[in-house]
């Protein structure tokens, strides 16, 4: 059975090239459009890794973060920011909310893959 990943972003083109890089390597991929979608479909799914925007209406990345961490079956789940932003004020409050990694935008396919399948083996 394909390995889940969830990808949040509110942009739309985005959310279209991450599935279809990820589908390609065999992961099945769920998208939501914000951040709150993006906690529901979690919760209705358990995904194998999470990737999610920073900025973005109704629920932002970290906050994100901080309530999927807060949730038993996501405590140990890999959850990668793709972000424009780069500052490290910005990665370092993801990384106390719990991200793992952070991959800026705009991604080159093939690393963004090898950041995945490091992350999350298919």
């Amino acid at each position: 059975m394909p390995k889940t990943i969830v990808t949040i972003d509110d942009s739309m083109s985005i959310r279209e090239t991450v599935k279809m890089t990820l589908q390609s390597s065999g992961y099945r991929v769920l998208t939501a459009e914000d951040g709150a979608r993006g906690l529901q479909v979690c919760q209705q799914e358990k995904a194998d890794l999470v990737i999610t925007d920073l900025n973005m209406p109704n629920v932002d990345g970290i906050t994100l973060i901080t309530r999927l961490r807060a949730l038993p079956q996501y405590r140990f789940t890999p959850i990668l920011m793709l972000t424009t932003e780069s500052n490290d004020e910005k990665k370092n409050a993801g990384k106390r909310a719990g991200a793992t990694g952070w991959i800026v935008k705009p991604f080159d396919p093939s690393r963004f893959l090898a950041v995945v399948q490091k992350v999350c083996p298919g």
